[in-house]
């Protein structure tokens, strides 16, 4: 497809990056250093760590695992903490010791912790001991030979992290028992690798940084490799669209997504590229604790997703908030509905910017311009040296207004999935355009317009339906508090769709939402199966409404559905 695109894109932002002035990864923490090495890089309950401490604690880290664990280069080093200073100085410490990073939910079972453990062969585990008990139970099963176990409070100082550590596990009893003979403590690991002799390792562009875990579309968890080169490529790209605004050496960013997941991982390196301060929430879910960090923070861009955007907006001390400072909100991770990017703009007047990407691109593939006045329900436009192309099911090219499943290519596109050619083969051409499983369309000034996955397409009486599209007419309906829509079987029409409410309002009935959709949807997008319910909806670790999750349940539900609306 030819880059229509340009043409739309803001004063200032070049058509390509240059995708090697990062060599690797490592690179971002000692341009931090030579220009901001007193400036704080991470703050964290209550404390923060400056970018020169966070390359001395990296390096003792990168020492201890290479001098004591004896980790080769190419090694894969599971990290499974949330949101802790300690994330990223276990981060760079890996890189230093020329490991790979493989990001791991905590709150994995330990059946989908010791797969994940197996399918990426990793030897080295870096966890909470609040989570300790899980992998206690995983361990046996799998390659891991080395377990370094850190509490909450352990980069907190001698006194406060003494007293936060003693209050999570005999206060608030958040530390289940656990006994991993040979575990190391993080500070201990730390202290030991402080005297020893280290020359760090240099990755090159195309040695593997993460393995980063997604479903896919099999649902079976596979291991994106991306590379240093995939994710320099893809901060430089972001870099180069929110320079316009996000001054270097000035920002503070807000990050309450979990460092594990792609989407801010990605944030977080590209803030420490700008050398900004990142305040890193370690409970999202705690509200009021949210609420109160951003009260006392005079922060100026903060990432989210549209059920944590909602939530805030929904939660009775969100008033209070009154963030002056505030330059930029990023969304991504999930679709932005339009009602909760409207109440946003109108209770904060600062406009949301949605974005769109995928774990196999690093994960951003496109951004709406951040001098947008306006939401406009698009995903944006595909990022410097990005290309985006829409094809048909036969993988023939569309013009611009017709949707298809969108291809991407640029140098922030992974190489493959981990030990799996044939999945690769399936997703990955020769030429290097990646299959999304996403369906969208390119419009005439060059905005890419997502649709739905593929998967989620229902399809009533040969007419595609898309789940994403009535789920934000749904929304903007009082009362509704989460929704989700899915296909159920039908015998008339093969599917039908059904419309699942979590409702904050039991004066809301299923007549109100049917006339609503009436009012706002063409006939056959009309849901003809109700649930309403009050308690909320499966979510992803970042909040995302998981309608394979939702499809499930609906499925072992009684065989006549709630409700049904004819």
């Amino acid at each position: 497809m030819e880059k229509i695109w340009l043409k739309s894109y803001p004063p200032g932002v070049p058509d390509e990056i240059d995708a090697k002035v990062l060599g690797a990864l490592p690179d971002i923490l000692d341009l931090a250093c030579e220009r901001y090495a007193e400036r704080a890089a991470f703050l964290n309950l209550g404390r923060s760590v400056s970018y020169g401490e966070l390359r001395e604690l990296s390096s003792s880290f990168a020492a201890y695992l290479r001098n004591c664990v004896r980790l080769s280069p190419g090694e894969r080093v599971a990290i499974m903490l949330p949101n802790l200073l300690q994330y990223p100085v276990a981060l760079f410490g890996v890189f230093g010791a020329g490991g790979v990073v493989v990001n791991v939910n905590p709150q994995y079972t330990a059946r989908e912790l010791e797969y994940q453990l197996n399918d990426s062969g990793a030897t080295v585990v870096v966890v909470l001991e609040n989570f300790a008990h899980v992998l206690e139970r995983a361990l046996p099963a799998t390659q891991v030979r080395h377990v370094v176990v850190t509490g909450v409070g352990d980069l907190l100082g001698l006194a406060k992290g003494a007293i936060v550590n003693l209050a999570v596990k005999y206060v608030r009893h958040m530390v289940p028992d656990w006994n991993i003979p040979g575990a190391v403590g993080f500070k201990d690991a730390l202290e030991a690798g402080r005297g020893l002799s280290f020359t760090p390792v240099r990755p090159a562009a195309e040695d593997i940084a993460f393995l980063q875990y997604t479903g896919g579309t099999t649902g079976v968890p596979k291991g994106a490799v991306l590379t240093h080169g995939n994710m320099a490529a893809n901060v430089e790209q972001t870099l180069a669209w929110v320079s316009g605004v996000l001054k270097e050496g000035e920002e503070v960013a807000v990050i309450p997504l979990p460092l594990y997941h792609i989407f801010a991982l990605m944030a977080m390196l590209s803030f420490m590229r700008l050398g900004a301060s990142n305040i890193l929430i370690t409970d999202p879910r705690d509200l009021h604790g949210l609420v109160k960090e951003l009260k006392h923070s005079d922060f100026s861009v903060m990432i989210g997703v549209n059920t944590l955007f909602n939530a805030i907006l929904n939660f009775e001390e969100a008033g209070e908030l009154k963030p002056r400072t505030l330059k930029l909100v990023i969304a991504g991770g999930m679709a932005v509905q339009r009602p909760v990017a409207e109440r946003w703009r109108k209770v904060f007047g600062t406009q949301m910017i949605e974005g769109y990407g995928l774990t196999e691109c690093s994960p951003i593939v496109c951004a709406n311009p951040l001098n947008a006045t306006e939401f406009s329900g698009r995903a944006g436009l595909p990022l410097p040296s990005t290309e985006v192309a829409i094809c048909d099911d036969e993988g023939n090219e569309l013009p611009p207004g017709e949707s298809g499943e969108i291809l991407v290519r640029g140098p922030q596109v992974m190489t493959g999935y981990w030990n799996r050619p044939d999945e690769t083969r399936l997703v990955l051409t020769e030429d290097g355009w990646l299959h999304t499983g996403d369906i969208g369309l390119v419009d005439d000034e060059g905005y890419v317009k997502l649709l739905d996955r593929k998967k989620d397409v229902i399809v009533v009486s040969g007419f595609k339906v898309f789940p994403a599209e009535i789920e934000e007419v749904v929304s903007m309906l009082a009362g509704v508090v989460e929704v989700a829509v899915v296909g159920v079987p039908d015998e008339r029409s093969d599917q039908a769709v059904k419309l699942v409410v979590v409702r904050s309002d039991t004066s809301l009935t299923v007549e109100d939402l049917a006339d609503h959709c009436r009012k706002n949807l063409t006939g056959y997008k009309v849901p003809k199966y109700f649930d309403l319910r009050e308690t909320p909806l499966p979510k992803s670790n970042i909040g995302k409404v998981l309608r394979r999750l939702v499809r499930d349940e609906e499925a072992l539900r009684a065989p006549h559905p709630d409700a049904e609306v004819h």
